[in-house]
């Protein structure tokens, strides 16, 4: 498989990204799977880091280009995009990275959009990135300047900064958001025990007794063609897993997760159930999503398609609840990176009441005595702490404390401390 063609691929995925609203996570392997390691390797990280840096690369190509980069045609734009990372980022000699996008454009745009890609990508293999970042950075804000360096839309920069409450631990989460998460399997309990991925060369991980650093193919784990073993950050694992461990009196044996899909935390909450007598029920708005949830449950039966903010089941109907809330995935920035250039703050005024429908909809379904756990992918403050003090005025329910070794009310996992996704999570007890 040739280079040119790899790098085609790239350009493909680049596009179905932006025209489709793909998720790189989805489209890309299929795309790569015939290619040879070495290329596919190559193709994942040319896809992946053009769409982290994205941001940087247009600020760096308006400055070179009298056309702005949104008015150029999509595939233009994705061949200087990806050419850029190459020069910048992947120190590609600026003969090849020059070289093939040009035939890149060539093939996609005609002759004029050969020449227009080769005289763009020449002026910006003229400097190296940090150069091209002191100059764009000149005379602005260290919000703007961080926003620039890293690559991020500048809102999130001061929701991260105003998450954390330090500027150098903002920089931090930053600078973790470009770097690939590490590849993290779950040993369902009563499913898999975890030996078979021990002996394949996975090692155990930190936070999850069921969670597995792994490294290797995933065409080497059979267990993840039964459901045995499932892909799933050891963050979200652990936010499962506590849902399970705060002790309610009386009965324990009915759960429901609310927001299911796709299904990685209903899985597994599932698992730990059934080892204790527990039934999961697991809902999901969309159906597609149900179909997801219905593929990795042992019970698929018990899986049900509902809006979660009405729904179709009497008050009080369960022990448990989980509320893996739809929110703006600040958190997985690092996994995700197409999706820092998808929300905005308009998106972000539209989540918070549906979460806090969401909640309060759990609260009414769990019995008096239960509990709810409330989980974003996110650590934005209106999403967490906003959210959990406007349902809390409310003095039926409470914040309970976590068990240890967590302290407080509520637990923020971070990428830069915790190596996992930023999550989420507080657990409320109804109390009538």
């Amino acid at each position: 498989m040739s280079i040119d063609r790899t790098r085609m691929t790239v350009i493909d995925a680049l596009v179905k990204v932006e025209r489709d609203d793909a998720y790189a996570n989805l489209i890309l392997p299929p795309m790569i799977r015939d290619l040879e390691e070495r290329d596919a390797a190559f193709a994942t990280e040319l896809t992946y880091g053009t769409l982290r840096m994205l941001g940087l690369y247009d600020r760096i190509l308006n400055t070179v280009s009298t056309r702005p980069v949104m008015e150029m045609d999509i595939e233009v734009r994705a061949v200087l995009r990806a050419g850029s990372h190459q020069l910048l980022s992947m120190r590609t000699p600026p003969h090849a990275a020059v070289d093939t996008s040009v035939d890149i454009a060539r093939k996609l745009s005609g002759q004029s959009g050969s020449k227009f890609v080769n005289a763009l990508l020449r002026r910006v293999s003229e400097r190296e990135i940090e150069e091209w970042i002191s100059r764009l950075c000149e005379g602005t804000t260290r919000s703007e300047a961080l926003a620039i360096r890293y690559s991020h839309p500048e809102w999130i920069v001061n929701a991260y900064r105003d998450a954390l409450g330090s500027w150098e631990e903002c920089e931090l989460i930053l600078a973790e958001n470009n770097r690939p998460a590490p590849l993290t399997l779950v040993a369902r309990p009563g499913r898999s025990d975890g030996s078979e991925l021990v002996s394949a060369g996975a090692t155990a991980g930190a936070l999850s007794p069921y969670a597995y650093r792994w490294s290797g193919s995933l065409k080497k784990i059979a267990g993840l063609n039964t459901g045995a073993v499932g892909v799933q950050d050891e963050g979200s694992q652990l936010v499962a897993i506590l849902a399970t461990q705060i002790p309610i009196s009386g009965q324990d044996n009915r759960w429901l997760d609310l927001c299911a899909g796709p299904g990685g935390k209903a899985a597994l909450l599932e698992a730990i159930g059934l080892k204790r007598g527990a039934q999961l029920t697991a809902n999901e708005v969309a159906p597609h999503r149900a179909e997801l949830v219905r593929h990795v449950m042992v019970h698929p039966e018990n899986v049900c398609v509902m809006d979660g903010t009405d729904m179709d089941l009497p008050a009080a109907s369960f022990d448990r609840v989980l509320v893996d809330a739809p929110c703006s995935g600040l958190g997985a920035l690092r996994r995700r990176p197409e999706a820092r250039w998808r929300k905005n703050l308009r998106d972000l005024a539209g989540l918070v009441p549906l979460q806090e429908k969401l909640l309060i909809s759990a609260l009414k379904l769990v019995r008096p005595g239960g509990v709810v756990a409330y989980v974003t992918c996110s650590p934005h403050i209106a999403e967490t702490q906003g959210v959990l003090e406007r349902v809390l005025r409310d003095k039926s329910f409470e914040a309970i404390e976590l068990p240890a070794p967590y302290q407080g009310t509520s637990l923020q996992l971070w990428p830069h401390r915790d190596g996992t996704d930023a999550m989420f999570l507080a657990i409320i007890r109804r109390l009538n």
